[in-house]
């Protein structure tokens, strides 16, 4: 279903905006200030009576020192600069009907977005306790970065919002995903000059060329440029109009220059100025949108603006005789010893003044209407926009049944075959994707095909509108329409899939286990947006699971080097798993687990799912019923497999958790069933199940550990996809962790065959089982350990002198596996593969 239609947009005004309409904007201007400051530095009197009753000690007095918080906390530079947008913004919408979302990059200006949505109305949908009354403001202010408060940035807690804007880069990123299959709706994204030095935010000027104006909403992007980040000058804001213009029209743009508050000019003259530029910015919007609707189908050169104001625009000029409006010095706290000296309050005092509160809000603490009579109602309220709350729209996606692309175990037995794993998890995808082509779509770094999800090309293509050439070998795949973004960021996909993930939709992006990392802190404040929304804002609804496949993992990267190889982002992860649970690490044995896993991750909501999935041929071990009653526990036994019988008949319990120990794990206890060796085989699909049920509600108990475990009374060998660390510290609460010897990764690599990458980290088949006997009985197994310990040499040896690895490594096949049928893949093919 297509996301639904809010207001009439893109339809230009008849005439010029209203006078009335401006100097509603300016009373907005001046509230939205007024209650800014109010955040930053009140704690009660918040309309600074002179008749107030202090409630410590109540007796009546003036406004004074006593009223000023403790601790001011709040960056003040680029708030009153977002009210201004924030105001002529809302002015828009109203005047034109326009759904329309607001991103703060700037999200230091936090008391920006908090004034905004108590003007709107929408802060006391959600916060009964804050009335519009004297005692309403006073909470207001006072919970602003303050004790059991709220977050000084534009956080979740504050509606409209889906960009915190705490970590800057991600403006344009959040802006352009939302915008995506989203055709009616413009998102106003301010950019902070700050801001606009990152390298993420540099790369996603370039997002213009991976839109569609007629499927795809429009970004509308604000340069804030107030001169300043907390100490230094920024640069966008040191260099020329004439060398910004070069830059911005190179990115594609048509940028629009506003200056103002460096003179005399009055406020409405400045409101005029901006009004009349915001009309024909959005006057050259709607001509895109109505060419694009047209058939023309050249890419666009899209409007945007330079806003160029002092920074803490309508502060106090000087400070202590050191400048202060348009000086870095307004960044934060502007008169950080308020509550301690009296000069300091008197020029807090006159600064709050300035704004004149007795023309805003009434005798009783209420905000006048006619502050707020300009503002959009209803859905149109830049807090009350369903895009803004993806929740509310998200639909559950039609999913195919995943028995389709089941690869036939039942039938060829146990570990048949050479299957990549991510191509299955890919075809499935594809299937997905068609099913809902309008509200799901694939992102990556140009590795979508390297990754195996290439089956979604059967239903669509790669939207692209950076320029076609008359070569279709090479341009087949490119197109204005499409539901595959690819770009050489990780930055921008993870951004692209929040924002589309925020703004109700679905989908998935790819990305090398490595270079994942890349974007840990990206995906940390995403998670950190999720945790507070299921702790403490129930008004926010569930939106989709963020799904990143993590193929071309760190047992695969044999041919590209130790660059190549870290499977370390799973640690990121755990450092999420909470009583929230909006982390997930799955770790796809074979094809059809990815398959299993695949359709959770598509029903999932409010987390961040990464699936470690491994893209070249190897065998298949489950079937898909076997598959999915494994992932609802997130971990089994291998009954097939185990050579004991039952946990009190093992000798050893062989435990595993990733594609590629697993495999070596099963070829071990082949090895050791030949030293009469009884083991029970234990798989872990989901990584948290295992997790000290102490930590995690949702793990198996204590008793179910020790019923696939064991208590300690039998040694444990463990082989895990990344650090041995990571399971350390997981089970460290769980019964019989003494007992455990885990084998991981050790941060040893190179550029060299796939056995001696799992030789240098002791993953191989051969140190498994060695070790398994060591655990066992080093003594009587001693001639065995040290057979196998010398073979591992002479296979290495063999690798080195002959460019390939070993048949013993290569061509074993677990027994209860049916031959391959002619033609078929052999399991000598399991190392094959793109070397990308």
């Amino acid at each position: 279903m297509a996301h639904p239609v809010i207001g009439t947009p893109w339809q230009k005004l008849d005439g010029p905006v209203s006078e009335q309409e401006l100097e509603g904007v300016e009373k907005y201007w001046r509230a939205a200030n007024y209650l800014s400051v109010g955040q930053i530095y009140l704690r009660s009197n918040p309309l600074m009576r002179s008749d107030w009753t202090d409630e410590k000690t109540g007796e009546t007095r003036d406004f004074g020192r006593p009223d000023v918080k403790h601790r001011l906390v709040g960056h003040w530079g680029t708030t009153p600069g977002v009210n201004f947008l924030f105001g002529h913004v809302n002015r828009l919408i109203a005047d034109h009907q326009q759904n329309a979302v607001f991103l703060m990059g700037p999200g230091h200006g936090g008391p920006a977005g908090t004034a905004q949505s108590l003007l709107d109305g929408t802060y006391y949908d959600i916060r009964p306790d804050i009335t519009n009354d004297e005692a309403g403001l006073q909470k207001f202010f006072r919970q602003f970065s303050y004790p059991g408060g709220i977050p000084s940035h534009y956080a979740p807690e504050t509606p409209g919002s889906i960009h915190e804007g705490g970590e800057l880069g991600y403006t344009l990123s959040h802006a352009y995903g939302a915008v995506m299959d989203n055709p009616s709706l413009l998102a106003v994204a301010v950019v902070g000059d700050g801001e606009s030095e990152t390298g993420p935010l540099a790369t996603s000027w370039q997002s213009n060329k991976l839109v569609n104006p007629k499927t795809d909403g429009i970004v509308l992007p604000i340069l804030h440029l107030n001169g300043y980040k907390i100490a230094n000058p920024t640069i966008l804001s040191r260099i020329s109009d004439d060398e910004l213009t070069e830059f911005f029209e190179g990115m594609g743009y048509d940028p629009h220059f506003f200056v103002a508050g460096f003179d005399n000019e009055s406020h409405a003259s400045i409101h005029a100025r901006f009004a009349a530029l915001l009309e024909e910015v959005f006057d050259d919007i709607c001509d895109i949108k109505a060419a694009a609707e047209a058939g023309d189908e050249t890419r666009p050169v899209y409007p945007m603006i330079v806003f160029r104001t002092p920074k803490g625009w309508t502060c106090p000029k000087h400070i202590d005789g050191k400048k202060t409006e348009g000086s870095w010095r307004a960044h934060q706290v502007p008169l950080a010893s308020a509550k301690d000296t009296h000069e300091h309050f008197r020029v807090l005092r006159g600064w709050l003044k300035s704004y004149k509160p007795e023309e805003l809000f009434d005798e009783k603490g209420a905000i006048r209407p006619e502050v707020t009579a300009f503002m959009p109602q209803g859905d149109l309220r830049i807090g009350a926009n369903p895009n803004a709350n993806g929740g509310l729209v998200r639909e559950d996606l039609v999913l195919p049944d995943i028995h389709a692309h089941e690869v036939p175990v039942a039938e060829k037995g146990h570990g048949w075959g050479a299957t990549e794993a991510a191509r299955v998890f890919g075809a499935y995808t594809a299937d997905v994707l068609h099913n809902n082509m309008e509200n799901f779509r694939i992102f990556g770094p140009d590795e979508t095909a390297s990754n195996r999800l290439q089956d979604a090309y059967k239903y669509t293509v790669k939207q692209w509108e950076g320029g076609f050439y008359a070569d279709a070998d090479n341009d087949e795949l490119l197109a204005p329409q499409g539901k595959v973004v690819e770009q050489l960021s990780e930055h921008q996909c993870e951004g692209f899939l929040e924002a589309y993930v925020l703004t109700g939709r679905h989908g998935v992006w790819s990305s090398y286990e490595s270079f994942i990392h890349v974007v840990d802190s990206m995906i940390n404040q995403h998670c950190k947006w999720l945790e507070a929304t299921v702790r403490e804002i129930p008004w926010r609804k569930p939106i989709a699971g963020l799904n990143i496949l993590l193929s071309s993992h760190v047992w695969r990267q044999d041919h590209n080097g130790f660059s190549h190889q870290d499977p370390g982002f799973v640690d990121l992860l755990l450092n999420k798993a909470n009583d929230t649970h909006v982390v997930n690490a799955y770790y796809p044995c074979d094809a059809n687990m990815a398959l299993a896993v695949a359709e959770r991750c598509y029903q999932s909501t409010n987390c961040v799912n990464a699936i470690f999935c491994g893209k070249q041929p190897a065998p298949t071990f489950l079937t898909v019923d076997e598959a999915k009653a494994e992932l609802e526990k997130g971990v089994a036994e291998w009954k097939w497999a185990s050579s004991a019988e039952s946990l009190e008949d093992a000798d050893i319990v062989l435990g595993t958790c990733g594609d590629v120990p697993a495999l070596e794990a099963l070829a071990a206890l082949d090895m050791l069933k030949g030293e009469g060796v009884k083991a029970k085989f234990v798989n872990v699909v989901d990584l948290l199940k295992i997790q000290n049920a102490s930590e995690n509600d949702q793990a198996i108990s204590d008793e179910e550990f020790a019923e696939l475990f064991g208590n300690g009374e039998k040694p444990v060998l463990f082989a895990f996809h990344a650090y041995a660390g990571t399971i350390r510290r997981l089970v460290w609460d769980r019964p019989g962790h003494d007992a455990w010897n885990v084998h991981g990764y050790e941060e040893k690599g190179s550029t060299t065959t796939p056995f001696d990458m799992l030789r240098l980290n002791n993953m191989d088949r051969w140190a498994l089982a060695a070790d398994a006997l060591r655990m066992i009985d080093a003594e009587k197994f001693a001639a065995k350990i040290e057979e196998w310990e010398n073979f591992r040499e002479e296979a290495f040896q063999f690798a080195v002198d002959e460019g390939y690895d070993h048949p013993a490594f290569t061509s074993w096949v677990w027994p209860d596996a049916a031959a391959a049928s002619e033609g078929e893949l052999s399991a000598t093919q399991m190392t094959a593969g793109d070397n990308e």
